[in-house]
């Protein structure tokens, strides 16, 4: 079936800015969401598709990339895993949508026990960004990469629990659950909304011997290398999400992931446009003249191009199939080549008599196989 135009399924109109966009779809997830919506599956496809169309409408690069190519140009948007509505809804991003909404939530999906001895709240680890230069050639073929990044891992002097002697007490003030609640005055009257705890700051529980190592956070710096595969085809602004590689989550939560940014380098010989390559290649007044056969380079080796007689600077030829991969697809690119037929600006004596004798024969024929412009231009005002 057909996907739905996000726009639509968000019900915002192509003007709509973030804070609309958001607001539409924290509507849309209140109204369908699994957990208030257990018995019925359509409610959860709706949930799922106004998870896709937010993550899409939320991103500025995503909504760009949307609007000039609909869900054709969505096809590698969400990174090598795909798009996954329940790693999205119980991330960081689900979290800073519905901050201070925290009450209707317990309402609506069973949720509670804040300073009543509820389940302690556990925190996604952060995401990390990394950008990965890569020249033309590695984007043609795909790569396999090494990077070095510094993430967050569990202390093993103290097994991430932040104590010296694994003693910990429960929060007086949160009563274990990491999170309070607080009552504040809004236009609608007094909204009560969920915070995490001042006191333990979110973890439930107050540390008395903090661990000299990690100084009680739990998590300590290590250096990981880690193998990341670049398909063929990939573009400047993409990126490869690695999950579950980022740092380790506080109070023993999942780990983030590792983005993978993409960089193009500047190639000294190739242009880019899309799937296809541009290349300008110099030949002399003689070759355009007479016609030649050119070696032209491209990413795989050279190929024989030929150049027939009377080729005028400027022209473009084109050769099928030498451009790069499609991402994700056997298609393949075109390889446009532009002659530019190069002056001399140095003459020795011997090619400066041939070109005056060349000159002379041009000037007998008077080469001029239609009206100049000056003589349509002349007839023009007449």
């Amino acid at each position: 079936m057909a996907k739905r135009d996000y726009y639509e399924v968000l019900g915002i109109d192509k003007a709509a800015d973030g804070s609309a966009i958001k607001k539409a779809y924290r509507k849309s997830a209140m109204k369908y969401h699994p957990d208030k919506n257990k018995d019925d599956p359509a409610a959860e496809e709706k949930f799922k598709e106004a998870s896709e169309a937010y993550e899409v409408l939320s991103d500025q690069d995503k909504r760009a990339r949307y609007d000039r190519f609909g869900h054709a140009g969505m096809q590698d948007a969400f990174g090598q895993g795909g798009f996954g509505w329940k790693d999205f809804t119980h991330g960081s991003e689900f979290e800073d949508i519905f901050s201070g909404f925290s009450s209707i939530f317990d309402t609506f999906f069973g949720g509670g026990g804040y300073g009543g001895g509820g389940r302690q709240r556990v925190n996604r680890g952060e995401d990390l960004q990394i950008s990965l230069s890569l020249s033309l050639k590695e984007i043609a073929r795909g790569v396999d990469k090494k990077i070095k990044i510094n993430v967050q891992i569990p202390c093993s002097t103290c097994k991430g629990s932040g104590s010296k002697d694994g003693k910990t007490r429960t929060c007086t003030q949160c009563n274990g659950s990491g999170q309070v609640r607080q009552m504040r005055r809004s236009f609608f009257g007094h909204m009560s909304t969920v915070v995490s705890c001042p006191t333990c700051h979110g973890k439930g529980k107050i540390i008395t011997d903090a661990c000299p190592v990690c100084h009680g956070d739990g998590r300590v710096g290590e250096a990981k290398t880690l193998n990341v595969h670049i398909p063929a085809g990939v573009a400047e602004g993409q990126y490869i999400r690695m999950r579950s590689q980022g740092n380790t989550g506080p109070n023993g939560g999942p780990s983030g992931d590792i983005l993978v940014l993409i960089h193009e380098k500047e190639d000294d010989i190739f242009e880019r446009d899309g799937d296809n390559l541009i290349c300008e290649y110099p030949i002399s007044y003689s070759q355009a003249a007479l016609g030649t056969e050119l070696d032209i380079p491209t990413l795989t080796g050279k190929v024989k191009m030929k150049v027939p007689a009377g080729t005028q600077s400027g022209r473009v030829f084109r050769l099928k199939g030498q451009g790069l991969t499609r991402l994700n697809s056997g298609y393949h690119g075109d390889l446009f080549i532009r002659v530019a037929v190069i002056t001399p600006t140095r003459l020795n004596a011997e090619e400066k008599q041939l070109l005056e004798k060349l000159a002379k024969f041009d000037s007998a024929k008077k080469l001029h196989p239609g009206k100049s412009f000056f003589q349509k231009l002349k007839e023009f005002f007449v």
